[in-house]
């Protein structure tokens, strides 16, 4: 193989790489809001988290999952 080929074969490993990576941010972003909404939370808090959630995206569901969670 050439260096051109090697090339092009490395960026479509980071391609696919990134791109499951993005999925799996995405599901685990959506799952953290299913989980916020059936928690049993205060109606203040619980809405706080779901914005928090909403606007941060992925960081936002990072955080929920270790501060409510994974208590």
């Amino acid at each position: 193989m050439d260096s051109q080929s090697l090339f092009v074969a490395g960026i479509i490993v980071l391609f696919i790489l990134f791109f499951a990576l993005s999925i799996f941010s995405f599901v685990f972003w959506i799952l953290m809001i299913v989980d916020c909404i059936k928690r049993n939370l205060p109606q203040n808090e619980k809405l706080a988290w779901i914005l928090v959630l909403i606007f941060l995206g992925v960081i936002g569901a990072v955080v929920y999952y270790f501060v409510v969670k994974h208590k």
